[in-house]
């Protein structure tokens, strides 16, 4: 997460607790140090937010302190409300943080009453037929984001395995599995690899940032994904 995301948390956070919290208490929830949340938290009284409180005893907000709030129509907050709650069936466990971390971010902004999000009137099954993975999709996410080639361990359907070396170019969540697309330099060609049938995936940190986005335009280009 970075700085700015986790001073909105601290604040979503101390706008929401009836008693002081700890620096640990925060830390803990995103999954930071202790000493992370003493520097946002000496950030934030800088910028001349409410916190009151000291290292060791705790923190909270005094009242009153409101952000701007967001202007969206009735159906684009169901949209948003519906995708958010649809995310359940992707089983990617850091998607479904991120998602309860926006709908806070959200709830905090819009007026209240603002419709369903404040409501909670719309809901979405989360059942899903994926398969556990052995490595969390937030890795595959990451090495995605950083352009970063990886190494895997992959069995196929027909439970051959092989080791390849991968540039990642995208995920593809469907109700039955979660799929990374992938340019293999073993078969140099497009792959596309199930998370469930990659045994071990590892960061090799030998970006490919020159090359990311035309691979990945060729790859649209040559897949259907409907």
């Amino acid at each position: 997460m970075s700085k700015s995301g986790r001073l909105f948390e601290i604040i979503q956070i101390l706008r929401a607790a009836d008693r002081p919290l700890t620096a640990q208490a925060m830390a803990d929830g995103l999954e930071v140090t202790k000493r992370t949340v003493y520097r946002d938290i000496a950030t934030l009284q800088a910028m001349r937010v409410p916190i009151e409180g000291e290292a060791g005893i705790g923190y909270i907000m005094r009242p009153g302190y409101n952000l701007p709030p967001l202007m969206f129509d009735a159906e684009e907050m169901e949209a948003i409300v519906v995708g958010l709650a649809m995310l359940g069936r992707t089983q990617d466990h850091g998607l479904l943080r991120a998602a309860e971390r926006a709908s806070r971010k959200i709830s905090s902004a819009i007026p209240e009453h603002a419709g369903p999000l404040a409501d909670r009137a719309l809901y979405a099954s989360n059942w899903n037929a994926i398969p556990k993975s052995d490595t969390d999709a937030r890795f595959f996410r990451e090495a995605l984001r950083e352009e970063d080639r990886l190494s895997i361990a992959y069995t196929d359907a027909q439970g051959t395995e092989s080791t390849r070396t991968i540039l990642p170019l995208a995920i593809i969540y469907y109700i039955d599995a979660i799929v990374l697309a992938a340019w293999c330099q073993l078969r140099e060609d497009f792959r596309h690899f199930r998370l469930d049938r990659i045994t071990r995936a590892d960061r090799l940190n030998t970006p490919f940032h020159d090359c990311a986005a035309s691979l990945r335009q060729k790859w649209r280009d040559t897949t259907n994904l409907t």
